[in-house]
């Protein structure tokens, strides 16, 4: 049998181009890789976007509110949302939960601790206590408190410590001193006030407005402010990812905005989605090229010894055992370039995920299971292809 396998050996090499042999199976390395890494960057998009590791509490919370432009600009009414609109948002896939921004209708001045002549005209919004992003003991509010908590926007301390205390040569200040300062708060209408003295208990990095506890809100709205119902010019959302293009269609589409840095991830999404359908793109088509080249390239050696192989089937050779043997000089090949691709594809994989940690992202240090399907789906259909074409011509009267 040893020597019969030799002798098969010695005819087919001699029917095969070495050039076309390594080019074949360099092509089909290539495309393999080219697939490989288009579905595991697919794969680490994913993971950066969605993995609990990776992810940005406050980017889930999107404040929305209608583009104001200046034909609508002095009409308040029109820059309010509609209860049907708010009905069809909160009906939308990408929306988890919905509240209203409850704005005061009334007046507020802020004075300092200490008797300085001087005061601000402010505004409070209230929102459900589940959207805030402070948890303190102090947040609550019942009638009778003279105390009334207040969040700020962090970026409200930021403006001042690295624009306006510079520029006016003041000291800037951290958060522990602003929380311990007390403020005196006057609520009023044209009928009359009340005092309360306001305390800081926490900075919001997701809402950007002052906001005060919704029990407050409601009691001073109706007391101050008795028959007007507040608008609903701003809602929260709670979102499993903001930078879903349908959410950012559908904001565009009903003349809504938000924060748009919130909705950068759907841009850089989308310029993801292009290069990696690019890549595998191009990967397909040169596995097709592969498939068709090896294909072709049996078919070249069996045409090249088809005199040898009719003499050798004549002599008893069964075509079975010609098939089985051709067989064993293709498989080896692709299942070898299969696990060189996974070993280059494991070791850029690693590389990024490296490289990710010390940014303080996460993604797998291995391949998804994406690439290994892809790898076994691969594999099978380059045995499917030439075992159908190996049987085709070697069967062949």
């Amino acid at each position: 049998m040893q020597t019969f396998y030799s002798l098969l050996k010695k005819i087919i090499r001699a029917g095969i181009g070495r050039a076309r042999y390594w080019m074949a199976y360099i092509g089909l390395g290539v495309a393999m890789l080219l697939i490989f890494i288009a579905i595991q960057v697919h794969s680490n998009f994913n993971q950066l976007l969605h993995k609990p590791e990776n992810k940005n509490e406050s980017a889930d919370f999107l404040v929305i509110n209608k583009t104001i432009t200046n034909a609508n600009s002095r009409n308040v009414e029109k820059n309010a949302f509609t209860q049907s609109e708010l009905d069809d948002l909160q009906k939308q896939p990408f929306v988890e939960s919905f509240g209203y921004m409850t704005p005061s209708q009334f007046k507020v001045q802020a004075y300092p601790p200490v008797d300085l002549q001087f005061s601000t005209a402010m505004f409070f919004e209230a929102v459900p206590d589940t959207f805030i992003d402070v948890k303190n003991d102090e947040w609550k509010w019942a009638v009778g408190d003279r105390a009334l908590p207040i969040v700020l926007p962090n970026s409200m301390l930021n403006m001042y410590n690295f624009g306006f205390a510079l520029s006016q040569n003041l000291p800037q200040i951290s958060q522990e001193t602003v929380s311990a300062l007390p403020i005196r708060i006057v609520i009023y209408n044209d009928f009359g006030q009340e005092e309360f003295v306001g305390r800081i208990v926490g900075f919001s990095d997701r809402i950007s407005s002052i906001l005060v506890p919704q029990s407050f809100m409601n009691w001073a709205n109706k007391k101050y402010a008795p028959g007007l119902q507040p608008t609903a010019s701003r809602i929260i959302i709670k979102t499993k990812d903001p930078g879903d293009p349908k959410l950012v269609s559908y904001l565009e589409d009903h003349g809504f905005s938000t924060d748009n840095d919130k909705l950068k991830d759907s841009r850089l999404r989308m310029i993801v989605q292009i290069i990696v359908s690019v890549i595998g793109f191009f990967g397909l088509v040169l596995l097709l090229f592969a498939v068709l080249v090896f294909s072709m390239f049996i078919q070249l050696i069996i045409a090249a010894c088809k005199k040898e192989i009719n003499l050798l089937v004549t002599l008893g050779t069964k075509p079975s055992q010609l098939k089985r043997y051709l067989m064993r000089q293709f498989v080896p090949m692709y299942v070898l370039i299969g696990v060189i691709t996974l070993v280059v594809i494991s070791g850029i994989q690693y590389f990024v995920y490296t490289l990710l940690l010390k940014q303080h992202l996460f993604v797998s240090p291995l391949p998804g299971l994406y690439t290994w399907l892809a790898a076994a789906a691969i594999l099978l259909l380059l045995y499917i292809v030439n075992s159908s074409t190996i049987r085709k011509y070697i069967y062949k009267p």
